[in-house]
């Protein structure tokens, strides 16, 4: 059986669950979200207030996420900076005055996973399809057969004269069958695109006091010792926390398991703010290499660097007008980052709306040059 629409959003991350939205606004016809896994989010993932994925915004620089909050009502906190902050080398820890980040950054007091409730909670349930992951995209005539299996191995296809793309270049280039294949510049610029955070692991410890704070320390610390690089303060109304990046490749995170790195972060953090962090009231750990929804290959051998954008969407050929790439990764002003998720599926909505009834070789306005 065939579900026929006008256009299909291949992934429900923030860029998808925002683009769902736009269309729906602008009454853009009717249009069906297919995400693989059996959650929204992406790699926004919540552990109450706590984020396990992204976790900062800065609305100095990036204003229209901002005004995206306002809008929803979400509140906000700075990160908390005051005091000393921890610098471990190869010896015993020492304070070093911190800094203040400019321009500043803030969370939400709910964990960005509060973007994607306040989203979801805005569109239409009927036009989202978890545990659909997309295996093939077919241009036939004028439509795209958009081919997908849920868990249980159960295939579905969803016909539509338009996709867009939110997720990540190089995870759709590796996932998804393209039929015809796409132009070859394009899918070596796509494979080539790191995917931020598919190499990073964090793990976060919430605690009944905030006691760094009343050491007047900030909770941030830098580490060549690990196996936390670099740790910050995670505090929400749930209560106070620290998290920390784990400064190891993915191959020996993977090697150690996770067990091991929970309890090796556990004694470094009792190394840099005492003996108190050793006992956490909740502890998590995700390590985003591991996801095989997040990352590839390729990317666990990357260092996590934000990637530049590559072009969206393929200036002729069968797919020219007809597909195009709204992950945060395709966004020109902030690839990677919360920001450029807006960006992205705002730039890609705009292009679906200009090219309604495309031409064979139509150009997304703005796509940048294979």
């Amino acid at each position: 059986m065939t579900t026929s629409v006008d256009t299909v959003i291949i992934g429900g991350g923030l860029a998808g669950l925002y683009a769902s939205l736009l269309l729906q606004r602008h009454g853009a016809g009717s249009h069906m979200l297919l995400e693989a896994r059996d959650r929204l989010g992406g790699r926004i993932l919540g552990a109450g207030s706590y984020d396990l994925g992204p976790t900062w915004f800065w609305p100095a620089i990036q204003p229209r996420l901002g005004a995206i909050v306002r809008e929803f009502g979400l509140s906000i906190i700075p990160q908390h900076e005051a005091g000393f902050m921890m610098v471990e080398r190869s010896g015993t820890p020492v304070r070093m005055h911190g800094y203040p980040s400019h321009p500043e950054s803030f969370r939400l007091t709910t964990g960005m996973s509060g973007l994607i409730d306040t989203l979801l909670a805005r569109l239409d349930p009927a036009c989202i399809k978890l545990g659909r992951t997309v295996t093939r995209l077919h241009a036939t005539g004028r439509a795209i057969e958009v081919h997908a299996r849920d868990g249980e191995g159960r295939a579905s296809v969803f016909q539509a004269s338009q996709v867009l793309l939110a997720v990540p270049p190089r995870l759709a280039q590796s996932r998804i069958a393209f039929d015809p294949p796409l132009p070859s510049a394009l899918a070596t610029q796509w494979r080539g695109t790191p995917t931020w955070m598919a190499p990073h692991a964090k793990y976060l410890a919430v605690y009944g006091s905030a006691f760094w704070r009343e050491q007047d320390m900030s909770g941030a610390a830098r580490s060549s010792r690990g196996p936390l690089a670099e740790v910050h303060d995670a505090s929400t109304p749930q209560g106070p926390a620290l998290f920390g990046f784990v400064g190891m490749p993915a191959a020996a995170r993977r090697s150690a398991g996770q067990d091991v790195l929970m309890a090796l972060s556990r004694a470094q953090l009792a190394r840099l703010f005492g003996p108190l962090a050793l006992k956490p009231e909740r502890e998590f750990y995700k390590d985003w290499a591991q996801d095989p929804d997040t990352s590839t290959a390729a990317d666990c051998r990357d260092g996590g660097a934000h990637p530049a954008a590559p072009a969206v969407a393929a200036e002729t050929g069968v797919w020219a007008g007809r597909l195009a790439g709204i992950a945060s990764e395709w966004s020109a002003a902030f690839p990677g980052y919360l920001a450029g998720a807006i960006d992205a599926a705002d730039a890609g909505v705009k292009w679906l709306l200009n090219s309604a009834a495309p031409s064979p070789n139509a150009v997304p306005p703005g796509a940048p040059a294979q």
